[in-house]
């Protein structure tokens, strides 16, 4: 039982019924989160003659296949739809990396009056429901021209309150020394902004583009309000279709469903050592 020794962060040695708890636990979860998509990626490789009901169910397919992904395509536009959606997550990372980081610094750093009123508007901002602002959201898109447009999907979400407080956090776990070492020598606040603190944070600006991604990517309620032409449909939109039109194929649905997901596995696995950096970082090198 020499491989069960192990200590705690405080150097207290774990007794083993704990570690096998701790690992009995992280698999469960892992069961939970991981279990569904790779149940959904082995029925989309799945052949029209499996039976995907079968009892017991089996995991592995007898003769996989990609045909369930052209079939997809053939029955929807899905690469239109998954552009589109492209368009506004990536236009969204950018509004909220851009807009959160100055308004972050700006509540960390600069001093004004109606700095603690301004925190709190965020603050309070993350407590309304959507679906309480909807209705004035879809009204307000109206009235600038800008209903059945990607730009009026784009603009609710564009700079989101969380990713503000995110970033709010990280430029306060500076060290003030450094920028105010950096006023001294006659840097401006954009200077100070653009050269020692935004480089410091890459971690949680990483966080806040895959919170914008992940947020425009898989919304559906606004996009299915606002857009009316089927040329502008995002992806969720779309794959709807496939629940409505073939209801009994499951194999579409699960095939669409790892279409949809795909960007957002590429996009953590691109980003993941800078996202576990967390807002935790901002120590300088001397």
């Amino acid at each position: 039982m020499s491989f069960l020794k192990t200590t705690d962060a405080e150097g207290r040695r774990v007794p083993p019924w704990q570690l096998v708890l701790r690992y009995v636990l992280l698999l469960a979860v892992l069961v939970l989160t991981v279990g569904p998509f790779l149940w959904q990626l082995s029925t989309s490789l799945k052949g029209p003659g499996e039976d995907i009901f079968s009892s017991p169910p089996k995991f592995f397919p007898s003769d996989p296949t990609l045909d369930n992904y052209s079939r997809v395509a053939d029955t929807i536009p899905v690469w239109e739809y998954a552009f589109n959606s492209l368009k506004v997550a990536a236009a969204n990372v950018v509004t909220n990396c851009v807009g959160a980081a100055l308004a972050g610094y700006a509540l960390a750093r600069l001093r004004y009056r109606g700095r603690g009123a301004a925190t709190l508007a965020f603050i309070l901002a993350m407590l309304v429901p959507v679906e309480g602002i909807i209705i004035a959201q879809f009204t307000t898109m109206r009235d600038l021209g800008l209903n059945n447009t990607l730009l009026g999907v784009l603009l609710p979400g564009s700079i989101g309150a969380m990713n503000v407080l995110l970033m709010r956090n990280a430029f306060l776990n500076l060290p003030q020394e450094v920028e105010e070492a950096a006023f001294v020598d006659g840097a401006n606040v954009w200077q100070r902004f653009l050269r020692i603190a935004l480089p410091s944070v890459k971690g949680t600006l990483a966080v806040v583009a895959i919170f914008a991604f992940m947020g425009s990517w898989d919304d559906f309620l606004w996009p299915l309000i606002v857009l009316s032409d089927p040329e502008n449909f995002t992806l969720t939109i779309g794959l709807n279709y496939l629940h409505g039109t073939f209801a009994n194929d499951e194999r579409l649905v699960a095939a669409g469903t790892i279409i949809a997901v795909l960007p957002l596995i590429v996009l953590f696995a691109g980003l993941q050592r800078f996202f576990f950096r967390g807002v935790g970082e901002g120590a300088v090198k001397g």
